[in-house]
């Protein structure tokens, strides 16, 4: 039989091991690793424009490297081809910018979502998870630029609570408020994921990645706004939403089914 002292002690170390908390937060990290060289920013670049790069949102690379999967409601103001705007991807780190020119290969509005053709050499990429098997109550994570890049092309990382998994139609209080996006959300109330976590405009496009494989679960696209829009950046309510995955995997398929 073992001192008392020795069995304690084993028992601290398993009871340690099991609690498994310094372990956790070092594999999150260790998967941020490999999800930030693929999260990129997106906009407009434009050589004779003050300023000549607009970010606008965020994106993440996909396929083979040369395709970026976005929100579409970032592109929804048509580009300005007389002062030679284009959309682009943004890549570097701080105050090293660089443009790439993109083109708007694919849309599915219905979902918010969009897809790039990025110029130049191919991309870190992530991998789509199976967002029919997320559950509430789940952690997640999401990586992008939620104030642009006033503090340089800085991607930050939140933590995201999946609180619920709901219809994207939301009840409004009286007639007066219905319009043409509640009666199209009406029409077709597909579940999203509510997120426990603040997020802000720049944020949209930015990935929802699980821990531990940084599988792409969603991509987040709006936030709830109490009041006015200007309150989402004065006093952020704390609650996020994001388009599950599927949309994203089968937007992918149509545009490589479209391919030549």
């Amino acid at each position: 039989m073992l001192p008392r002292r020795v069995v304690f002690r084993f028992a601290v170390l398993a009871w340690l091991a099991g609690a498994g908390c310094v372990p956790a937060q070092a594999d999150v990290a260790d998967t941020l690793l490999n999800v930030k060289p693929a999260v990129v920013g997106v906009g407009t670049y434009s050589p004779t424009g003050r300023p000549r790069a607009n970010l606008m949102g965020t994106g993440f690379a996909v396929l083979d490297g040369s395709y970026v999967v976005t929100c579409a409601h970032i592109f929804a103001k048509p580009i300005n081809t007389e002062k030679n705007e284009t959309i682009a991807v943004f890549l570097g780190r701080d105050r090293e910018m660089s443009a790439r020119v993109s083109q708007l290969v694919a849309v599915d509005k219905a979902h918010d979502l969009a897809l790039l053709k990025v110029s130049g050499s191919p991309l870190a990429t992530l991998k789509l998870g199976d967002s029919t098997r997320a559950r509430e109550g789940w952690q997640l994570y999401f990586t992008g630029y939620p104030i642009g890049s006033v503090l340089g092309l800085n991607p930050s990382t939140h933590r995201a609570g999946l609180a619920a998994i709901i219809p994207i139609f939301t009840p409004v209080a009286s007639a007066a408020q219905l319009n043409v996006r509640a009666l199209r959300q009406a029409g077709d109330a597909y579940e999203v994921f509510e997120l426990d976590a603040i997020a802000y405009p720049g944020n949209s496009g930015s990935p929802v990645w699980h821990p531990d494989t940084g599988e792409v679960l969603g991509v987040l696209n709006s936030v709830y706004v109490k009041g006015a829009k200007e309150t989402a950046l004065s006093t952020p309510s704390g609650i996020s939403y994001a388009i599950p995955a599927k949309y994203v995997r089968a937007l992918l398929e149509q545009a490589q089914a479209k391919k030549p």
